[in-house]
């Protein structure tokens, strides 16, 4: 990653202040992000660079501790955490952060408005896709749909990366869901 990548996410993360209201929309198939998750669904491609993995997972390893006190089932989860934001071009730590926020690292968690899983994916997207052996509580599949979404999101408000989250979460045009991953991005999950 680069420099000017991290300084960009920086500034990003200082730009950002508390939100207050929270708000979610019903979220409706986009046949474009359907086409995208059913590509992202039949990926296998690897990491590129092993030993830049094997840094980031024993940085990532010691923060994730508290929250995933098991060694194996950390890594095991941080490895499909990076290999799938990499397969998405998004950074594993905002990927951590949107999970940290979104779940507390539960992989059971589902939501008031039914969304489930790390990422907290709804449901909905396994019946537009029509993989009958995916399940959004498995974390693979759940990382894999929730990169997706999140990549696609932030393609549509051209790397804008509050208004991408803002449209994760289904509460565009405001700023508190935003202004919590990029707290958690920056006090938890930016690699120093």
């Amino acid at each position: 990653m680069s420099q000017r990548n991290w300084q960009t996410i920086i500034l990003l993360v200082a730009a950002c202040t508390a939100g207050l209201a929270q708000a979610s929309a019903p979220v409706t198939p986009d046949p474009e992000l359907h086409a995208q998750l059913r590509t992202a669904i039949n990926a296998n491609d690897s990491f590129a660079d092993r030993f830049d993995a094997e840094v980031w997972l024993s940085d990532m390893s010691n923060r994730l501790k508290r929250k995933v006190p098991n060694e194996s089932a950390r890594l095991q989860l941080l490895k499909m955490v990076h290999y799938e934001a990499k397969r998405s071009e998004l950074h594993p730590e905002l990927v951590l952060a949107v999970i940290d926020v979104e779940s507390n690292f539960d992989r059971w968690a589902i939501s008031s408005a039914g969304a489930q899983g790390l990422m907290q994916v709804m449901p909905m997207w396994l019946k537009e896709i029509g993989r009958a052996e995916d399940n959004l509580f498995d974390p693979l599949t759940n990382l894999r749909m929730g990169c997706t979404i999140l990549r696609y999101y932030l393609d549509k408000e051209r790397g804008d990366l509050v208004r991408g989250l803002a449209r994760y979460n289904g509460s565009l045009g405001k700023r508190w869901y935003s202004d919590r991953v990029l707290r958690a991005l920056r006090t938890r999950w930016y690699r120093q």
